[in-house]
């Protein structure tokens, strides 16, 4: 772990929201302290699912001011990554498996005026994005098989998160490590503690009997308290 820990944010997902009243949902997000408001875009080729289009995240925009990352679990994302920098993604995140011109397609993030990051699949290696970490801002380690949520944590990329963050510092990169996929009040200290510092929550913070802003709270606080016992 680094030194100086950087800082921690909850950046939920809206799949367990309720898609009927998306904007009301945004902002119940945003009153419970959430960072920022991770959307998962599936197309039903990438991954088998289909959901939310530009358009959709368009409508959701004017209702927060938070940023919004869009999570393109898609196949040849260039070809519409534009339209979700017009709706109001400050952030894209491409995945290193979707397209056969990874560089390019991150840096056509850039020249479409957003910010790009790289997402990783639990079976593909960190050395898939070894040669585009200066083009991103974050690296997003997936911590189950993209498509669904609710699905249930996978320990084993905890190491790959730590490497990953090594490689990172040994570089003098300035880069965030994002993990998404069945983290919650029992499995984000582990995720803290490898090194991420981005943590995608979706389920765990909608389940919670004490509602969303005890959630996020929560989370900020047993993820904060991992990195600082790793650090000690």
């Amino acid at each position: 772990m680094p030194a100086a820990p950087r800082p921690i944010q909850i950046a939920p997902s809206v799949l367990p929201a309720d898609f009927s009243r998306l904007g009301d949902e945004c902002r119940a997000l945003e009153d419970a302290g959430v960072d920022r408001i991770q959307w998962d875009v599936m197309d039903g080729e990438f991954v088998p699912n289909l959901t939310f289009g530009p358009d959709v995240i368009a409508a959701c925009r004017p209702h927060v001011s938070i940023p919004f990352e869009a999570h393109l679990m898609v196949r040849t994302p260039e070809t519409l990554l534009e339209r979700y920098v017009e709706a109001g993604c400050e952030l894209l995140i491409v995945h290193a498996e979707s397209t056969i011109h990874l560089h390019r397609c991150l840096g056509q993030v850039a020249d479409a005026g957003g910010r790009a990051a790289v997402a990783l699949n639990p079976a593909t290696p960190i050395e898939a994005v070894e040669h585009v970490l200066d083009l991103v801002e974050m690296v997003l380690v997936m911590t189950v098989n993209p498509g669904f949520g609710g699905q249930a944590y996978i320990s084993t990329m905890e190491p790959k998160v730590a490497a990953l963050r090594s490689m990172i510092l040994e570089r003098g990169l300035d880069v965030d490590i994002e993990v998404d996929g069945g983290i919650g009040p029992d499995t984000i200290a582990g995720a803290a503690r490898a090194g991420a510092n981005v943590l995608v929550a979706g389920s765990a913070l909608y389940r919670d009997p004490e509602g969303l802003t005890h959630a996020v709270a929560d989370l900020r606080a047993r993820a904060a308290a991992a990195v600082s016992d790793a650090a000690a």
